[in-house]
């Protein structure tokens, strides 16, 4: 059993901090469960493309609103605490929250914490040593 609280990550390596957003990875590929879990802040005002290539990603909105776009279709939707979006076929998206949102993302494969965005949003496909 693991067991970790958010103190537990704050300020460590495991807590990854960019101008625009904050990621606490609670859960990483090193656990060895098949999935990451974090806890990540998106700041309000912000416009953030990511494309998760090699990555699925859920994502429920706990706290905070704005919107997601999906850039294949220009779909937008609008997020608010109790929303979940889930990047199932590798969706290049916009997301621009009007507030801070606060969100509990899962990554399936999951990542090692190493991973960094690159020009297109995209985390690399990291496998953890074993």
């Amino acid at each position: 059993m693991i067991v970790r609280t958010l103190d537990d990550i704050t300020d460590t390596d495991a807590d990854i901090k960019t101008p625009n957003w904050r990621s606490k990875r609670i859960v990483l590929s090193k656990d060895k469960v098949g999935f990451s879990l974090h806890e990540t802040t998106v700041y309000a005002g912000t416009v953030n493309d990511f494309w998760y290539a090699n990555h699925y990603e859920a994502v429920f909105i706990v706290e905070g609103e704005g919107e997601i776009t999906n850039k294949a279709t220009g779909e937008t939707h609008q997020l608010r605490p109790g929303s979940m979006y889930l990047l199932n076929e590798y969706d290049k998206h916009q997301l621009r929250p009007k507030t801070d949102i606060k969100a509990v993302c899962v990554f399936n494969p999951p990542i090692t914490g190493r991973e960094v965005h690159d020009e297109n949003g995209v985390y690399p496909l990291v496998i953890e040593d074993e």
